[in-house]
C-alpha cells in the first residue's frame, strides 16, 4: 500500500474547485480578518481563502498559536488589521464587547454581543430569556457552595445534572448526568467537586433531569432573522462508543437541514426580536430535550459550534465567502445545502480532552498526520499546521481532525465519513465508531411525536 505523508490532494483539488467558482460568479477577492480565542475556526477561514479571497487569521492564546500554520496567513495583532478587513469574523464568545465596538465603528462583523455572549456564560441569564421567549424550561438551581447544594439534594431527592457555571463550564468533563433516582450519585460528585475542583467552579447549576431525545436545533442569523434551512444535530459528547466516559466537547454530530418542521417553530423563531434587538450576526442553537411532552431547551450555543461548523461545511453548497458576507452586512442569502445526512467523526490524540500539556509532549507534539492515499473532500483541520507540504498537530489539546461524509441515507452518510476516517494514520489516535446510530431510534421518536 503507497502512503503518504504529503498534504492531502484534497486540498489542491478544494483549491482548484473554489478558482473555478470565483471565476464563474465574477465574485470579488474580500479581505476576511478571522479573529479566535483558541484556534477554532482555522478551517473555515482555510476555505474562504480557497474560494480566492485574502485570509488573515489571528489567535490569543499563546498554546494555540501555531494552530493553522501553513494553512492561511496568521497575524499577531488583529486590530491594526480592521481598517483592511471588509468582514471580520469572531468565532466563540468572549469577543462581545469588540464585535460591537467594531460594528459601532461601520465595520461588517460576524460575531456576537455582550449581551449574547451572556446566553451561554451565565446560565441563569440564558434560562431566563428562554422563558421570557415562551420555551418550556427544565427546573434548574444555581449555587455558589457545594455545602448549599449537597444539602439542597439530600432535602429534595431526585436525579439531576451539574453544570458549571462561567468559564468554568469550558471543562466539559466536569459536568454530570445523575444516574441515580435518590440523587446520592450527585452528592458524592459534589463532595469531591468541593474537595478538588472549588477553586476552579466558582458557581454551577443543578438541572433536573428530563428523560427524552437530546436534540439540537440552529440556523444563522443575519441582524434581523434567521436564514433557513435550519440545521438539525444530534451530539455525541462522550468519549467512547455508547455515551461511555468522560463528557468531551464534542467527538461527533449526525446532522441534516431542514426548512420549518415543528421543532423548528417552537424554538428559535421565538429568540428573533431579542437577538435582532441584540444586534446578534451568527449562527444560533438550542439544544434541547424532546419527548411527548414538549420540548425542553436546555442550553444556548450563540457562536460557531466545535465540530458543527466543520460538519456544516460538508453540507452547504454555497460558498462561504459569499455567505459570511451576506451575514456581515444583513442580507438575504438563498443558502444551499445538500439533502440527506452528514456526519462528522473528531479524530484525537492524547490529551483530549483533558488539558495536560507534559502528556501532549510524550505522545502527540508534532506528529505528522499521514493519508494512506491522496483525499478530495471531508478532512477537516483542527490543532494542525501545514510543514513542508506535512500535516502536523499544533496546539497541545490534541484535537487533530474534524473528518465527514455524507449520503441521502445514514447508512450511506456513515459509509462515506468511516472509509475517510480509516484513511488517516496518527500515531496514539482515537475516535468513535458509533456516530449516527442513534438516530434509527430518535428519528423514528421525533417524528412519531410529531416535531420533524
Amino acid at each position: 500500500m503507497n502512503m503518504t505523508s504529503e498534504k492531502p490532494q484534497g486540498s489542491s483539488i478544494r483549491e482548484q474547485t473554489a478558482s473555478v467558482k470565483q471565476n464563474d460568479s465574477l465574485t470579488p477577492s474580500r479581505n476576511f480578518l478571522f479573529v479566535s480565542d483558541v484556534g477554532l475556526i482555522g478551517d473555515l477561514a482555510y476555505a474562504v481563502k480557497n474560494e480566492g479571497n485574502q485570509v488573515r487569521y489571528y489567535i490569543a492564546s499563546k498554546t494555540d498559536k501555531d494552530i493553522s500554520d501553513g494553512f492561511v496567513e496568521k497575524v499577531g495583532d488583529w486590530e491594526s488589521l480592521k481598517d483592511w478587513a471588509d468582514i471580520i469574523v469572531f468565532d466563540d464568545i468572549g469577543f462581545g464587547a469588540a464585535a460591537e465596538r467594531m460594528r459601532k465603528e461601520g465595520k461588517a462583523v460576524v460575531g456576537g454581543t455582550a449581551a449574547s455572549d451572556c446566553l451561554e456564560i451565565d446560565r441563569d441569564f440564558g434560562q431566563e430569556q428562554l422563558k421570557k421567549a415562551g420555551l418550556q424550561t427544565v427546573p434548574s438551581w444555581e449555587f455558589t457552595t457545594f455545602d448549599d447544594a449537597i444539602k439542597f439534594v439530600k432535602d429534595n431527592s431526585g436525579r439531576y445534572v451539574v453544570k458549571p457555571s462561567g468559564k468554568a463550564q469550558e471543562e466539559k468533563v466536569l459536568s454530570f448526568v445523575g444516574q441515580e433516582e435518590d440523587g446520592l450519585d450527585i452528592v458524592s460528585i459534589l463532595e469531591r467537586y468541593k474537595s478538588t475542583w472549588s477553586t476552579k467552579i466558582k458557581s454551577f447549576q443543578l438541572q433536573r433531569f428530563v428523560s427524552g431525545v437530546e436534540v439540537a436545533v440552529g440556523a444563522f442569523f443575519n441582524g434581523q432573522e434567521f436564514i433557513l434551512p435550519a440545521c438539525i444535530n444530534f451530539e455525541h459528547k462522550r468519549m467512547f462508543n455508547e455515551e461511555i466516559g468522560p463528557s468531551t466537547g464534542e467527538m461527533g454530530t449526525l446532522m441534516f437541514w431542514s426548512e420549518r418542521t415543528r421543532l423548528y417553530d417552537e424554538t428559535l423563531p421565538k429568540f428573533t426580536t431579542l437577538l435582532a434587538e441584540m444586534g446578534y450576526v451568527g449562527y444560533f442553537d438550542i439544544n434541547c430535550i424532546v419527548n411527548a411532552r414538549g420540548i425542553y431547551p436546555l442550553e444556548i450555543t450563540p457562536r460557531f459550534g466545535y465540530p458543527t461548523i466543520n460538519i456544516q461545511m460538508e453540507g452547504i453548497l454555497s460558498r462561504w465567502s459569499d455567505f459570511l458576507y451576506a451575514l456581515a452586512n444583513r442580507q438575504q442569502f438563498n443558502l444551499r445545502t445538500q439533502r440527506g445526512f452528514q456526519i462528522g467523526v473528531v479524530v484525537a490524540v492524547p490529551p483530549y480532552p483533558f488539558s495536560d500539556p507534559a502528556a501532549y509532549r510524550r505522545y502527540s507534539e508534532d506528529a505528522v498526520i499521514i493519508f494512506k492515499k491522496v483525499m478530495s473532500n471531508g478532512i477537516h483541520h483542527g490543532d494542525a499546521k501545514l510543514v513542508d507540504g506535512d500535516w502536523r498537530l499544533a496546539g497541545n489539546s490534541g484535537y487533530a481532525l474534524v473528518v465527514t461524509g455524507s449520503g441521502p441515507t445514514l447508512e450511506d452518510a456513515r459509509k462515506e465519513t468511516y472509509n475517510r476516517v480509516r484513511n488517516v494514520i496518527i500515531p496514539n489516535m482515537f475516535y468513535r465508531t458509533d456516530i449516527g446510530e442513534r438516530w434509527n431510534r430518535d428519528g423514528d421518536l421525533l417524528q412519531t411525536w410529531g416535531y420533524l
